[in-house]
């Protein structure tokens, strides 16, 4: 059975390129009838940050990913957090020390920082030289050490990747790598081989930057006797063309995204394509139909650069899809954020702004209207928001009709437009200069959602009658 893992180090939000790898994981094991595994390595304690577990379990449910097996989850191949499997990996290292792979290192930090001070680009294998006996003196009298992987010296080593075909390295190029910390833990290069091996997986899917350093692993799985798993690296997600996307950048996580108002399945989506081409060349795909298209040989050798323009675009495609229900919703938290406690009809509001969202931070800038102007205080109205070029409309022509336009808001809905359209007659007026000053005067903003009618919809009545008696003052005052 196809086994495949997620194995993020819990150092804050889910980063995009990290949810990209779970992704490809996930659909590569959901396609070929496996499992996915998520599995926590947090054998760097220093970096670990409170709640990032909780953090990243959320993430993937968030975007559709159920793991098979992982904590809370359970599963057979447990405990599936690396500190939790510390003495697993102090039996294998015993074993790579008992046949000669791995050695006891006892140098000093004084020691290694000056060997890089003299130009030394690797460690040099010194403690390799030592005697057992020293070994267990030194280990008595309570010295601190690590555990180093012993590299060949001479020869090369190849391997086949799904994505780069062989890869050749020669082994002088790559340094004995620390497996066991001083503190007893592991570190990266050997706990993700020894949980690999144990918990059963089959296909290794990570980040490029792993691509030249496999052949450390593959000795190690050589070393215990253990089947190599099948290799697949992706190439980063860029910012632009030669700077990678990084937290360092701001709002590269998942959850920065979500916080914007982009729905969770469409950065799924957006994200599935960077890197990955289906062969339809289609670009809004379910999770089921990126689990159906989904093969390895359409992932890309070359890097991808991130456009969140180009994600905006494909969030707008979702949001447009969503039902009335489901939109208001998903409005809701962001008219909280940005216009709580309007006294208008927010459900409606809704609907007026469905067509014109893209992602739902969006509702700021479109909601800039609600507080243009403060209609309930003394204050004067701008009049320079009735000129228009296009209409030739003045804050004159608005004085002429202002009486007009609240006779015809008076009236039924059904005969407003008929009203207004008489106003423009009896005054020489086209109609689109005649709504033009009525809106402006019922919002106090050169920019809306919908027209007059709309306005008032939004507003109710007397709220509507209310502004334009206010905007007639200031126009009878001025």
């Amino acid at each position: 059975m196809v086994r495949t893992r997620f194995a993020p180090s819990p150092t804050g939000y889910l980063h995009i390129g990290g949810l990209r790898t779970a992704l490809y994981a996930y659909l590569f094991a959901k396609k070929n009838g496996g499992k996915f595994i998520l599995r926590i390595e947090d054998t760097d304690q220093t970096r670990e940050v409170k709640g990032a577990v909780d953090i990243i379990i959320s993430a993937l449910n968030k975007a559709g990913m159920t793991y098979d097996e992982g904590p809370i989850a359970g599963g057979d191949y447990g405990p599936y957090v690396q500190s939790q499997r510390k003495e697993i990996y102090l039996e294998y290292a015993q074993k790579l020390l008992d046949s000669g792979d791995a050695y006891y290192c006892f140098c000093t930090k004084d020691r290694l920082e000056q060997m890089h001070k003299d130009g030394a680009t690797k460690y040099d294998k010194h403690c390799l030289r030592m005697s057992k006996a020293e070994i267990e003196e030194r280990i008595a009298r309570g010295e601190p050490y690590v555990i180093r992987q012993n590299i060949p010296e001479h020869g090369s080593s190849t391997y086949h990747d799904e994505v780069f075909g062989d890869v050749t390295v020669d082994y002088k190029d790559l340094e004995d790598n620390i497996l066991i910390k001083s503190d007893g833990m592991p570190t990266y290069n050997f706990a993700n081989v020894i949980d690999d091996h144990l918990m059963g997986i089959t296909h290794c899917i990570r980040g490029v930057e792993y691509l030249m350093s496999t052949p450390k692993y593959n000795l190690l799985y050589d070393a215990l006797g253990w089947e190599r798993p099948v290799y697949i690296h992706l190439q980063p997600i860029m910012r632009d063309a030669t700077h990678k996307l990084s937290k360092r950048d701001g709002d590269a996580g998942f959850e920065d995204f979500l916080a914007k108002g982009f729905l969770p399945h469409a950065i799924v989506n957006y994200i599935a394509l960077l890197g990955w081409n289906p062969k339809n060349n289609r670009e809004k795909l379910s999770m089921d139909e990126l689990i159906e298209s989904f093969s390895i040989d359409g992932l890309q050798k070359s890097s991808s650069i991130f456009d969140e323009t180009k994600m905006r675009w494909l969030n707008s495609l979702y949001v447009k899809e969503m039902t009335a229900d489901e939109f208001h919703a998903a409005a809701k938290p962001f008219y909280d954020k940005y216009r709580p406690n309007k006294n208008i009809d927010y459900r409606y509001l809704s609907e007026l702004l469905q067509p014109r969202v893209e992602v739902f931070s969006d509702i700021n800038e479109r909601t800039e209207f609600l507080d243009a102007f403060d209609f309930s205080a003394d204050t004067p109205f701008d009049f320079s928001l009735f000129a228009n070029k296009k209409w030739k409309t003045d804050a004159g022509m608005a004085r002429d009709i202002i009486d007009e336009c609240i006779a015809a808001t008076e009236c039924d809905d059904v005969d407003r437009a008929e009203k207004l359209e008489k106003i423009a007659e009896a005054h020489s007026l086209k109609k689109g200069q005649v709504l033009w000053i009525y809106r402006i005067a019922l919002t106090g903003a050169a920019a809306t959602p919908g027209g007059g009618d709309e306005m008032i919809k939004l507003f109710g009545k007397p709220e509507a009658l209310k502004r334009l008696r206010h905007v007639k003052q200031c126009l009878y005052d001025n």
